[in-house]
């Protein structure tokens, strides 16, 4: 009774620590009651024990049966097949196999007592089988066997149970009359850690009770069956509601507030265009299918919220209005580099540029030439203005054309960086002159070249003095 009562105790154990995990599907618990069988002689060993699986399905001779409910396991669904459980069993073994001459070897009703853990895996989803459920597990406990002539421990025993660990290997078969009974049967191979307690099979049989599922809703579908669990819903729709009413389940219903037509997923048509209104951006006006049920007043292809000129057709790329020409140069404005100045086509709308004559380049050029700077200086000298001033008057002639100003030096001195900022600095002075008697900054550019472009020989005080220079130029 004491090692029954650990039994028992055990087993509880064990239930509480298998309620710690979350339910993972509908009735995942399932509890067995039946009956057990004991068969020690088809174990590989020598007599009174016979050769693996001799004489396997011996019921008369070999199997030690009590005939009352001597079984009750619990198991625990997983996931993707797999099952965790427990098993109690009882038994009274009074046959231990045969003599070499196939004499029944008979014990004295030894008690039978083992608690057992499995790992079960479930074959019926791969062999998609629903009311056939085949199986295989592996697992471990312990089994007591009240000492007797063939299960006594080396050191003479002492106790009443000699007990040790096993190593469980499982095939069973289920078959489920519904979703909640079913009958079961397993047979298992149970082997010993100790040579005191003997190899061992365990035949059982027993009916299955699978729980745990529920009907969260309460809309009177059972959880496993119902697509919607959370929700109230519909038999018709597998638990689904239909909160319109209009015969389309809100998870196909593309307005489940609202009551619609099939065609339009559920939604209605309030305007009658044609198009559903989840899909109409003017369900209160009726529109063309083309434009999200829009109208478009203009037929510019432009529905009329989205068009700045609604009554007017224009092209989409001027969000629905007709292209304007500005100065009336017949170049549209989208097109006119010039909108607010009269131009030509051939001038992309911009008034035509006149350059200066090839005379009145060279003049520019002479001009420039004479330009006098005070040694080693950027500033001008006093005889230098009049010739700015003509330079001026013909810029300002030529109103759109672009001129550059090129500055240079003589190759007096050793140090070329000097002479290059110094043509720099003297271009750019011309430069600051045009801009401050009325030429557009605009137009004009600047370059200094040092010594690098000499006109005439550097060798000579005069050729030195033609170098010495700036040239106003007609820019490319």
């Amino acid at each position: 009774m004491k090692n029954l009562n650990r039994l028992i105790l055990t087993t509880l154990l064990v239930l509480a620590i298998g309620n710690v995990n979350a339910q993972d599907e509908n009735n995942p618990w399932k509890i067995t009651l039946g009956v057990n069988a004991v068969d020690v002689f088809p174990v590989g060993e020598d007599a009174p024990q016979g050769d693996y699986f001799q004489e396997f399905y011996n019921v008369e001779d070999n199997w030690n049966i009590i005939p009352s409910i001597s079984l009750v396991s619990v198991q625990k669904y997983i996931e993707d097949g797999f099952s965790i459980g427990i098993s109690a069993s009882i038994n009274r073994i009074d046959k231990w196999g045969k003599t070499q001459e196939g004499t029944p070897v008979s014990v004295s009703s030894l008690m039978y007592y083992a608690v057992d853990g499995n790992v079960n895996y479930s074959l019926s989803g791969l062999l998609k089988t629903k009311k056939l459920e085949p199986f295989v597990g592996f697992g471990g406990g312990y089994t007591w066997i009240e000492e007797g002539p063939y299960n006594t421990p080396a050191d003479g025993g002492g106790s009443a149970l000699v007990g040790a660990g096993t190593l469980n290997g499982t095939v069973g078969l289920s078959y489920w009359f519904s979703d909640n009974i079913g009958i079961t049967a397993q047979s298992t191979y149970k082997h010993s850690f100790k040579d005191y307690l003997t190899k061992h099979f365990q035949h059982s049989v027993g009916v299955a009770f699978k729980f745990g599922g529920t009907d969260t809703d309460g809309d009177g579908i059972y959880d496993k069956h119902d697509l919607c669990p959370e929700v109230p819903g519909l038999e018709e729709f597998n638990g689904c509601p239909d909160t319109d009413g209009d015969g389309i389940e809100d998870s196909k219903d593309a307005c489940p507030e609202l009551a619609g037509l099939a065609e339009f997923d559920g939604c209605p048509d309030t305007d009658g265009d044609g198009v559903s209104d989840n899909k109409d951006t003017c369900p209160n006006e009726a529109g063309l299918v083309a434009l999200a049920g829009c109208p478009d007043a203009d037929a510019d292809g432009i529905a009329n919220a989205q068009d700045e000129c609604p009554n007017e057709a224009g092209p989409v790329a001027n969000n629905g209005c007709p292209w304007k020409d500005g100065d009336s140069d017949g170049v549209l404005d989208k097109d006119d580099n010039c909108p607010n100045e009269a131009g030509t086509v051939a001038n992309n709308g911009c008034p035509e540029v006149v350059i200066p004559s090839q005379e009145d380049q060279n003049q520019l050029i002479n001009y420039s030439r004479t330009i006098n700077f005070s040694l080693g200086k950027s500033s001008f000298k006093a005889d230098a203005y009049p010739t700015l001033q003509a330079i001026t008057a013909i810029l300002k002639e030529y109103p759109k054309a672009n001129f550059v100003v090129e500055g240079h030096t003589d190759s007096t001195g050793t140090n070329n960086n000097f002479n290059q900022l110094l043509s720099e600095r003297r271009a750019q002075k011309v430069v600051d002159y045009l801009v401050e008697n009325g030429i557009s900054a605009e137009r004009l550019t600047s370059a200094g070249f040092g010594e690098n472009n000499p006109i005439e020989s550097n060798m000579t005080a005069a050729g030195r003095s033609a170098n010495r220079r700036v040239e106003v130029k007609l820019a490319d």
